[in-house]
């Protein structure tokens, strides 16, 4: 008797001790995403840079889910008139459905935890560690941030950003090195110049409100030190250095020959109108009326493979930096 009872006490023991197991600690299984934030394009052609970098990123990371949101309002609320539009696709049967019905990068973001995702590297197509980056990494820190009474209802494990194409602030991954990166991506850009004869001129977006021109001019120098044989000037959209600060430039080598060509993800709207179109404002018209022959080149950085996977490799280290293994 003392035998049996002793059994079905360590039986009662063993019960209560599986059944306080299964209602005791929370395990919580993390699955990661990744999100390619860019600013977008409402020109068609112009996304192929675009879809290149997102299959790049995809074709590294095979077994992690890949997103693409653009972060302009005005861009996203063009392609929100074209899904409503049911005879957009059929129209434009290359354009993909998941650029057609494009997110913003909080909704993006919404929409992969939703479907269980909590641990999401965000990396933008941006150039400069300027203020379109700025906003985004704030987005990215405030839902990092978020924090429950219970950790089982934290919608978010981790939010992490990578870093722009030029780089970002700190010690960890030097900017310059960043910079070499880009130069070497670009060499077919300036062995095309050198054949031709003429000037490398870049248009980059720039910004008024950011002093993000330090890293074009830096970008500058060190084109012309890998290709000695190729001049290359930068100029700007906005801000310094303007066009006329290029143009002057240009006079100063006496090269009368321009290739000019976008420093931007896409070749978009800018690349068509701002840089290559026929009104007189325009680079083109600029340069033309200063006596220059231009070579227009309308394509967007995005579309060169070298460069697509900088973003590949940046989205690689900020994984890797946190802890987060992409497959």
């Amino acid at each position: 008797m003392k035998m049996k009872k002793l059994t079905a006490i360590l039986l009662a023991f063993i019960l209560l001790a599986a059944s306080s197991a299964m209602a005791g600690e929370y395990k919580r299984v993390h699955k990661n995403a990744i999100v390619i934030a860019m600013f977008g394009t409402t020109v068609e052609p112009a996304l192929k840079s675009l879809i290149n970098i997102k299959q790049r990123m995809e074709a590294r990371f095979p077994n992690t889910p890949v997103r693409i949101a653009f972060t302009s309002n005005i861009i996203r609320m063009v392609w929100q008139k074209r899904a409503a539009d049911p005879s957009y696709a059929r129209k434009h049967p290359n354009v993909p459905d998941y650029v057609i019905n494009v997110r913003g990068p909080l909704a993006a973001m919404a929409e992969l935890q939703d479907s269980g995702f909590d641990t999401i590297v965000v990396q933008p197509t941006h150039l400069t560690f300027g203020e379109e980056f700025l906003d985004l990494k704030n987005y990215v820190t405030a839902l990092d941030g978020i924090e429950t009474i219970k950790e089982k209802y934290k919608p978010f494990n981790k939010v992490v950003i990578g870093r722009p194409a030029f780089g970002a602030i700190g010690p960890r991954h030097p900017y310059p090195e960043d910079i070499e990166a880009v130069v070497r991506a670009l060499a077919p850009d300036a062995a095309a110049a050198k054949e031709m004869g003429a000037a490398l001129l870049y248009m980059g977006h720039g910004n008024e409100f950011f002093p993000s021109g330090g890293a074009y001019l830096e970008f500058e120098a060190m084109m012309n030190r890998a290709y000695p044989g190729t001049k290359t000037i930068v100029g700007c959209v906005e801000g310094f250095p303007s066009r006329d600060d290029a143009i002057a430039e240009l006079e100063r080598t006496g090269i009368r020959k321009v290739m000019i060509k976008p420093l931007m993800v896409v070749a978009g709207d800018h690349a068509i109108n701002d840089m290559a179109g026929p009104e007189p404002e325009s680079w083109l018209s600029a340069l033309e009326a200063n006596g220059f022959e231009v070579v227009p080149v309308k394509k967007g950085l995005g579309e060169n493979p070298a460069f697509a996977d900088i973003f590949v490799s940046h989205a690689a280290d900020a994984a890797r930096d946190a802890g987060i293994e992409l497959k």
